[in-house]
This record gives structure tokens, sequence and C-alpha cells, in this order.
């Protein structure tokens, strides 16, 4: 390891609560996007992508909500109009007839996901329609192992919600809870009462959904370590099969909703940290499995029971449709246009709607596997790494490796040779340490210096 470091490495900012780090659903991140990369692009990649025959993922952007949230980082559209997704559901089709014309038609549907914005926010009759939109343009997978998600705003949902949404054939549900403390709910302008939360999975359980999941969201405005003691201890009584705990990220030069959010109501990061390791310890003992990231799932959850068997995850194709929407295909990431204007314009020229992308590099892949395998098994062999790209990975990564002696010194991560281990301490801050890996960090990263061994 170099024998000096930089000051930030020797107070260890770079992997405190406080330093900025994205979720890295994908790498790299949304912000490394270049709009060098356009449509064109992205049709040659779906006509390359058939040759793997992968099943496909299709995720469905819908962003409408009835009122704003604070903390929201998603750029909803704010709307009371239930006409005005009408127009939204005939621009999705254009793109789907776009996207379908480069796709071999045996290629299945194997995963959908519908996310916000509120999916709930749109009608009966107007979530059929959207199926059905999906299923001539596609071929969707109806057999038991399909996982077709919709995320649910409790608010917006009642029993016939989820009857219906059943019968089209979604078989998981995400549920947003965030907090039940009204103090916190209150701040983010988000009043929630858990009845609505244990309605709605009484019901899913007694129609058969396969999971539903709980998200949660640590480093609210006004959240103390009892206070969310206090809701996990009621969200545990709720029996989920899944949890997700994510991270409140305080933007708001890029997100300005949030400028309603008082910074000083903010817990700090001593604070944040506390809260992630009662979060961590509660749910261990309610019999919760943390699966890497910020999932965790019942014992008796498929996920669990894939993850102890050593069983990998199916590799899909993800097409993302809507406005802001995101796709990954082998080689290439793009992503559709931030606001609605501009998305609706590009399918009323006859075009696909791509505005930015990113053509992977081999650093790239080795990177984001190095990233994804951190963050998901808390551990990465090196060795096995280089294996798999067929190169010398601790030397191809020196850098990285360098920043994260500094995580090594706090006790935050072990080296054993070739394998690097996120120790218990480290978990709370796996996002921050995985930083050291991104080569388009948010802020910049000390280099090191010339004169390092």
């Amino acid at each position: 390891m170099p024998a000096r470091a930089s000051a930030a490495d020797r107070d260890g900012a770079l992997f405190s609560a406080a330093s900025p780090a994205p979720a890295y659903a994908f790498y790299p991140t949304t912000h490394a996007l270049s709009d060098d990369i356009g449509a064109e692009d992205y049709r040659q990649a779906l006509e390359h992508s058939n040759a793997a025959a992968r099943p496909l993922a299709l995720y469905v952007h819908l962003p409408f909500c009835r009122q704003a949230c604070f903390h929201c980082t998603r750029q909803p559209v704010i709307t009371s109009d239930t006409r005005l997704p009408e127009s939204y559901l005939s621009r999705l089709d254009r793109e789907m007839v776009l996207i379908r014309r480069h796709l071999d038609p045996a290629r299945e549907v194997r995963s959908l996901h519908w996310g916000g914005g509120t999916p709930t926010f749109l009608g009966l009759n107007q979530l059929s329609d959207l199926i059905d939109r999906l299923d001539a343009r596609f071929r969707l997978a109806s057999d038991r192992g399909r996982e077709y998600l919709v995320e649910i705003d409790p608010r917006e949902a009642d029993v016939l919600t989820l009857r219906h949404l059943e019968a089209l054939g979604f078989n998981r549900l995400s549920l947003e809870v965030l907090d039940l403390d009204p103090e916190v709910q209150q701040a983010i302008n988000r009043i929630q009462g858990r009845g609505l939360t244990e309605q709605l999975i009484d019901e899913a359980e007694r129609l058969g959904f396969h999971s539903v999941n709980l998200d949660l969201i640590i480093g609210l405005p006004r959240q103390t370590r009892d206070g969310f003691t206090a809701t996990l201890a009621q969200v545990i009584a709720m029996a989920p099969e899944r949890l997700s705990l994510f991270h409140y990220r305080h933007h708001p030069e890029r997100f300005p909703i949030q400028r309603h959010i008082r910074i000083a109501e903010l817990p700090g990061p001593q604070e944040t940290l506390a809260m992630m390791d009662t979060a961590y310890r509660m749910l261990a003992a309610a019999g919760y499995v943390h699966l890497g990231r910020e999932r965790f799932a019942r014992s008796d959850d498929r996920l669990t029971k894939d993850r102890l068997a050593g069983r990998k995850c199916e590799r899909h194709d993800l097409l993302g449709l809507g406005v802001t929407a995101v796709s990954r295909l082998e080689d290439l990431h793009v992503r559709n246009p931030l606001t609605l204007e501009a998305y609706e314009a590009a399918l009323d020229q006859g075009r696909l709607a791509t505005a930015a992308g990113h053509r992977l590099s081999l650093d790239d892949r080795l990177r984001g596997a190095a990233i994804e395998t951190l963050m998901s098994e808390l551990t990465l062999d090196l060795a096995a790494l280089g294996d798999a790209f067929d190169l010398d990975a601790e030397a191809h990564l020196a850098e990285p490796l360098w920043r994260l002696a500094v995580a090594e010194r706090e006790g935050l991560v072990e080296r054993q040779d070739q394998r690097l281990l996120v120790t218990a301490k480290g978990r709370l801050l796996v996002r921050q340490l995985a930083t050291a890996f991104d080569a388009y960090p948010l802020t910049p990263l000390p280099r090191q210096s010339s004169h390092a061994s």
C-alpha cells in the first residue's frame, strides 16, 4: 500500500455517512451519461442484443403524483387531473412499437416493473389499457416464475386496486412506507397512517401475491434513533416478506422540491449511522437476512433461499419505457429525456426517445462488477474478478484499492490477500466504500500521489 495519503484520507472524510454516494442500481450512474449517445446507438444495440437471446426485463415509468413529497428525487408530474395519463399512455405505446421493431419476437419478458411517480394514480381502466398495450407489443410471460412488480403508494390504492392488479398478472408489490412517525411525515409532506399499509398487506396475502416489499428511508428530516426504532418495530410486526432501507439524498440544487426541507432538521451522520445499526440488529433478531445493498428478506423468502444456495439471478436485458427511464443492454446504457415535453416531442417525431447514454468500456464493466459484488455480497475476491475478465484485477484496480486502504485503517474493510471483506462497521457505509471504484464520482476523489510507493 502507498506510504502516504491525502488529508481527506487521514480524517476518513471519504467514507463518512455525510459523504455523497449514489445508490448504484447500475454503473456508471446516470450523471455519467452523455448526449453523444443517441437513438441510432440504441437501435443498433437492440438489434445486436438479439444474438444473445437473453430474456427481457421491462421497466415502465409512470410519473404522475397527486401531491409533492418534499424528499422526492424522482421529479414527478404533480397533478389531480386523472385524464392526463391518457396522452402519456399513447406515447408509451408509440415507444413500445419503435422498440419492438428491433427485437426478436421470440424473446420473452420475464420481469416487469411499474414505477413512478405513483403507478396507482392511474385508474383501473387505464391500468388495464397499459397491460393490454404491453401484451400486444411484447411476449409477456404468464408462468408462476415471472417477476411482475408494481410500486404502490398506500394512499392511492385500496383492496379493489390490489384485486385488479392481481388479475392483470402482477405477483409482487412494493409499498412505500418511508417512516410511520407523524412528525417525519409532516416534514416531508406525506401523511400516511399505518392502517393503510396493514390493510394492503393483509389483502395481498389473501390474494396470493408472492411477496410484499416495504420501502423505508433513513436520514429524513426530524428522524431520530428512537423514532425510527418505533417505526421499524411496527413494520416488523406487519411481517412483510421483504424490506428495503434506502438512504435519503439531500440535493436541493438538483431537486428543487427538497428546498422545503430545513437542513437543521436532518439527522447528523452519527445519528444516521445509529439508525442504520439499530435497523440491522432489529431485522436480524426478527429473522430477516441482509441480502446486500439495501435489501432484506425473511429467511423463508425465495430471495434468501437462492442466496444461501448460491443461485445467481438470471441475466436480462433491461428496456426502460417512459420519461427518465433507463435501458441497459450488454455494453450500452441509455436514458430517455428528463422532461415530459421532450419525451413526448421525440416520439411525436417518430423516433426513439433516447436522450443520453454511455458505452461501457472494459474498465467500466470491471468496476461495475466490483461495485455490484462488494455491495451485494459484502466481499470482493480480486482473483475471481480477474479470472472473470481475464486480467490482473489487483493491478488494474490499484487506485481504488489505494483509496480503500483508508477504509481498512478505519476498520471498515479487512484485506486478506486477494480478498476484501466488509466489516460489521463497514456495512453501514458500503455505498461510500463502493465510491472508491467509481471513475465518475459525484465529487472528485483524491488521486494517488506521484511519490506514493
